[in-house]
């Protein structure tokens, strides 16, 4: 008999200038809404690898991991079935801010500004910013 296990995923958050980077998805579920970037870990890879190569897919810039924010493994946060994401504060270190992979656009929103979120990225985003101040890590 197969056991079933939740799927693992990976967000990112970059915050910069009060402002925090948002893909507009161009697939369901959510089609259109406005999620952190991030994905599925595929086989074999670290969450760290992951987070990193599924910002540059789907923002065109180049990051690296700063801190970790939380695992959220609410089994109902994702429509399509059990998900557990790793959520990974991020630095800009290059590249082009360009929509690419699953994302339809992308963009800087000012936390006070938000759109409504996918999944429960708002929860994440909330989150990342008591985490900080004024961009920076506070003492835990």
């Amino acid at each position: 008999m197969m056991q079933r296990t939740p799927a693992l995923t990976v967000d990112g958050i970059l915050l910069e200038d009060h402002s925090v980077l948002l893909v507009q998805r161009k697939h369901g579920p959510f089609q259109g809404a406005w999620a952190l970037p991030g994905g599925f870990v595929e086989y074999g890879e670290k969450t760290e690898d992951a987070v990193v190569r599924e910002f540059l897919e789907e923002t065109g810039v180049k990051t690296i991991i700063r801190s970790l924010i939380g695992v959220y493994s609410d089994p109902h946060r994702d429509p399509r079935g059990h998900t557990v994401t790793v959520a990974y504060l991020m630095n800009r270190v290059g590249g082009d801010l360009n929509a690419g992979d699953d994302a339809s656009s992308v963009k800087f929103f000012k936390v006070n500004e938000l759109p409504e979120l996918a999944f429960d990225h708002a929860v994440i985003v909330k989150d990342a910013f008591q985490r900080t101040s004024n961009g920076v890590l506070s003492k835990m």
